[in-house]
């Protein structure tokens, strides 16, 4: 067969991979496609530069030694990283666009991966995926910074947060108050409000301190802002258990910066993409959040290693990976079915 005619085959067959999956942010090669690409590319002795759309030139070269069985020469220094996991944190990081490297590391570290966070970071960059996450917190002071540290394991941080909910009268905004303990960044939410009142805030404050019984936590501090709906029975029911009240300073929103931090992971997470239409709606996603976020979210942060609660980190590579979604797509859990 011609050269030329070889050309113009193998582009028509990678025409057809992205013609089939048109929606795919990324596409991941199959060894069926793989094979078919490598047989025609050897009718031009694998000079196929010019015509490979779907992979680099790289990657190509990768398939031919994996078909024949060699490995790269290397000069010392790490190994390289397996192809199933580059694979395995390009599709983490295509189907997961608000998840930074770290996040990904969590991920993988669940599933019993082990591999560095610049390595993660290095093959995100290289595929064109953002590493970072666009974060807008700015850090607080280092007098600030050395309270948080050294009372981290007994540091209990909320802050109120509002999402519009439709109702007969039209778009009213809902309350929900938000505990998160900085030590293993475990979080309390309340349930959605209209009206929150003293009473209503009073009851909350019961409900988190059964919550922080549960868990085992013992608060000596609260952290909170100079919300006027933090009403002076609230601080009086926590101050009678022995824990102190800390109100930040005055337009300092970084001064509580975990529980801004939560906030904003709930809503960029998961309730910007709803439309609530009850309270109990927004209850409902609330509660499915709330559960993945305490127990299958890997948790950031250097006091807690990017862990999650009652997983097993011990490392494996049997079982195939697969995907849970919840809220429609909108929370991803990946774990090792049973092998």
């Amino acid at each position: 067969m011609p050269r030329y005619d070889v050309r113009i085959q193998i582009l028509k067959y990678q025409v057809k991979m992205l013609r089939d999956r048109i929606d795919e942010p990324r596409i991941l090669t199959k060894e069926e496609e793989r094979t078919e690409l490598m047989r025609l590319g050897a009718l031009l002795d694998h000079d196929i530069a010019d015509v490979m759309l779907v992979v680099k030139p790289k990657t190509y070269r990768g398939w031919q030694r994996k078909k024949a069985g060699k490995k790269p020469k290397r000069k010392g220094g790490r190994p390289e990283t397996d192809e199933g996991t580059i694979q395995l944190i390009i599709r983490l990081a295509s189907e997961n666009l608000g998840w930074g490297y770290k996040r990904i590391f969590g991920e993988l570290k669940k599933l019993g991966i082990k591999i560095g966070l610049t390595t993660i970071r290095d093959i995100m960059k290289r595929n064109g995926l953002k590493p970072v996450p666009d974060k807008a917190m700015k850090t607080p002071d280092s007098t600030w910074s050395k309270f948080i540290k050294s009372h981290i394991k007994t540091l209990v941080a909320i802050d109120f947060f509002t999402k519009p909910v439709m109702t007969w009268k039209g778009k009213v905004d809902a309350y929900v108050l938000v505990f998160i303990h900085l030590g293993s960044r475990r979080v309390f939410m309340s349930p959605a409000t209209f009206h929150p009142d003293e009473k209503w805030v009073l009851q909350q404050a019961r409900n988190a301190s059964m919550w922080l019984e549960d868990i085992g936590v013992e608060a000596s501090h609260l952290i909170r802002d100079r919300d006027g709906k933090f009403a002076a029975s609230f601080d009086a029911f926590w101050e009678g258990s022995g824990t102190t009240i800390t109100r930040t300073p005055p337009r300092t929103p970084q001064a509580n910066g975990f529980a801004e931090a939560i906030v904003k992971t709930i809503k960029s997470q998961c309730l910007d993409y709803f439309v609530c239409l009850s309270l109990e709606h927004l209850d409902y996603i609330n509660r499915e959040w709330l559960a993945h976020y305490n127990f299958t979210r890997p948790r950031q942060g250097k006091e807690i290693g990017n862990k999650v609660l009652n997983v097993d980190f011990t490392p494996t590579t049997e079982g195939e990976i697969k995907r849970e979604q919840k809220l429609g797509g909108i929370i991803s859990h990946y774990y090792r079915a049973a092998a």
